[in-house]
């Protein structure tokens, strides 16, 4: 089975996954809640693709086969444009795993997942997801945790939607980034440029630049070289900026 969707260039992902090495092992957060059995299972399903900027690594009205994993890099999660205009639902970060209702439902994905850059994404057969939903308990928690992140982080979003202020949006985009169960690898600094969160945010790069500008003035965040530290993540979750 194919884990990857090949990009328009043709090019296809398959042909670079290959098993991940224990150091990409060790960034994976559910696995240390997994018995040494199930462990063993679990490794010896799982594969690593590498992803270019561009690469879709799931595609609208494609059938799941895997569960999937960021290991390193930045992906989107968007609506398909054959839908209407292209809206981007949320960013995912290092160590974020996605798609876990797609999979327990074994239906077509309703959405794309798209890497921003080169980025390496591991993958987990959906035999295997099934098999440690009947086995582990461990298992059983995080994805029960997962959905019930994923589901506030939705409706947050929802609410980002509605807010005029453009800094509030970064904000509260970046917030979201920064969710230690979501994204539990990113620590407190995120490899991303401008351009990259403009995309995700859904406003310029200018008003983006804008933005942070904004935020770090009022000591939320530092812009540091290839990146953004976190300097208030409650601010960022849910402080208010004077518009005046």
């Amino acid at each position: 089975m194919n884990p990857f969707t090949p990009h328009r260039s043709g090019s296809d992902l398959r042909d670079r996954a290959r098993p991940p090495t224990e150091a990409e092992l060790a960034e994976i957060p559910w696995l240390q809640r997994l018995t040494p059995i199930e462990q063993a299972r679990a490794v010896d399903a799982l594969v690593v693709g590498e992803a270019d900027a561009g690469d879709y690594i799931c595609r609208f009205g494609r059938p799941v086969t895997y569960w999937f994993g960021l290991v390193d890099g930045l992906l989107k999660m968007s609506n398909d444009d054959s839908q209407g205009p292209v809206i981007t639902f949320t960013g995912v970060a290092p160590g974020g795993w996605f798609g876990e209702g797609t999979v327990l439902k074994h239906e077509q994905y309703r959405y794309n997942i798209q890497a921003l850059r080169k980025s390496r994404v591991a993958g987990l057969p959906v035999q295997t997801f099934d098999w440690l939903l009947d086995h582990s308990i461990g298992f059983n928690r995080f994805v029960m945790h997962q959905l019930n992140e994923r589901l506030g982080q939705f409706i947050a979003a929802r609410e980002i939607d509605r807010l005029n202020s453009p800094d509030l949006r970064v904000a509260r985009n970046l917030a979201s980034l920064f969710h230690p169960l979501l994204s539990p690898n990113v620590g407190g600094i995120l490899r991303i440029t401008q351009q990259e969160l403009a995309y995700l945010v859904g406003l310029s790069r200018q008003r983006t630049n804008e933005a942070l500008t904004t935020l770090a003035a009022k000591g939320w965040i530092r812009v540091e070289y290839g990146g953004l530290r976190v300097l208030d993540l409650v601010a960022l979750r849910s402080g208010q900026l004077d518009e005046s």
